[in-house]
């Protein structure tokens, strides 16, 4: 049996071998992606925030190459959460000129405890780790390797046995798109299955993918990174962390929303602009959140959510998922009169009733795999038909 090929070539990770993130911060352990600049993360303290925005969903090394065999090295950050199932592993996607050809998780790095009981979360360091692909052809390829969407990575090198040179640009259009979490990734099965990635694949464009677990929230430095970044598309899916943070009523949503569009439209002024309301959640159509924990299915080891608020509540103001897609059509409508480049899209489209009777959400709130699957083939199919809101004019 002839013996697996030896790394010969080390080359430092750099910014011109990275796509899909805003920033690169140099740190102790490596080159670490971030999807929100500085500026903008030093204007929110929270910590789910700062956790999301650096785990690199959408962030990829693409690269060309003859190599038959490249390592990955890199500094994973996993999270333990206390008391609750072990989270899935970080995983690697590795396409050979647009075509799957593994997947892997790196070992080594650092760990996260966190108690949820008391919101402390303790670090501990580890090695650098990393990931290995071999049995690659030795012809001359364009390879890309996705990073986990769900894992902290700091970037350190690759390692292969013939040069490595960064791609040229494909000449395709950027996609810039914000959402929730299940735009982050939530369940996929890895970093090219998220919704989004399957999505800009089907559609034949570069993907920016500011999808925040649990911070979609209509945020003012959001909004102006949207304007400053550029973009041929740009598409908005808000609503459910609006709900399940309880973060604000009615009254504040709709000239929020306003706010929001007028921000990205200083910057983006006639870019086709599709605004998506949420997908279907049982839990959350009719009822207010905030959403917390089931303690009774964590008692079970398994992670669940439920809606705490009290549908009466709505006469208050407060929003439901429901509230916040009527007041989303509205919205756009309004605005449309005048904007023709602004599209509205009912989120049910994408993942309905009769979806969720055969793909129910497995902890409540997030879409599984197949879900993922499902939604991006209908918002591509939407998005990019010939008369959708992201048609290429130079078909």
């Amino acid at each position: 049996m002839p013996s697996a090929p030896h790394v010969t070539h080390t080359t430092p990770v750099t910014p011109d071998l990275v796509r899909g993130a805003l920033e690169l911060e140099e740190t102790p352990d490596g080159l670490l992606p971030h999807r929100l600049p500085a500026w903008a993360r030093a204007q929110c303290a929270d910590g789910q925030l700062a956790m999301a925005e650096s785990q690199p969903s959408g962030v990829r090394l693409v690269f060309r190459t003859r190599a038959t065999v490249v390592e990955l090295e890199t500094v994973p950050t996993k999270r333990v959460y206390v008391g609750a199932p072990p989270r899935p592993e970080g995983l690697y996607d590795l396409l050979v000129d647009g075509r799957p050809a593994g997947q892997a998780s790196a070992t080594g790095g650092n760990t996260v405890t966190v108690d949820m009981s008391t919101g402390k979360a303790e670090m501990s360091s580890g090695p650098a780790g990393a990931v290995r692909f071999d049995g690659l052809p030795g012809t001359g390829k364009t390879v890309e390797i996705w990073l986990p969407y769900n894992e902290l990575t700091a970037l350190v090198a690759l390692r292969t046995d013939a040069p490595v040179e960064p791609a040229p640009a494909s000449g395709r259009r950027t996609w810039l798109h914000h959402g929730s979490s299940i735009s982050h990734g939530s369940d996929a099965a890895g970093p090219t299955t998220i919704w989004p990635a399957l999505a800009a694949a089907a559609g034949g464009v570069e993907l920016v993918n500011l999808g925040f677990g649990g911070s979609a929230l209509l945020d003012p430095f959001v909004a102006r990174t949207l304007r400053d970044t550029p973009a041929d598309l740009i598409s908005l899916k808000i609503g459910i962390n609006l709900v399940n943070t309880d973060l604000m009523r009615l009254r504040a949503f709709g000239p929020a929303v306003h706010g929001f569009l007028d921000t990205i439209r200083d910057g983006h002024p006639d870019t086709p602009l599709l605004v998506v309301s949420p997908i279907l959640c049982p839990m959350h159509e009719d009822t207010p959140g905030p959403t917390a924990f089931d303690l009774s299915r964590l008692a079970e080891g398994k992670l669940a959510f439920t809606a705490s608020g009290d549908p009466e509540e709505r006469a208050e103001g407060k929003l439901t998922l429901n509230v916040v897609r009527e007041e989303l059509e509205r919205v756009v409508a309004a605005r449309a009169k005048e904007d023709p480049n602004l599209h509205h899209l009912d989120g049910r489209v994408l993942y309905g009733e009769a979806d969720h009777a055969e793909l129910p959400l497995p902890d409540g709130l997030h879409p599984d795999a197949a879900a993922h699957r499902l939604i991006g083939q209908r918002f591509a199919a939407h998005a990019f038909a010939a008369d959708g809101p992201f048609a290429d004019a130079g078909d």
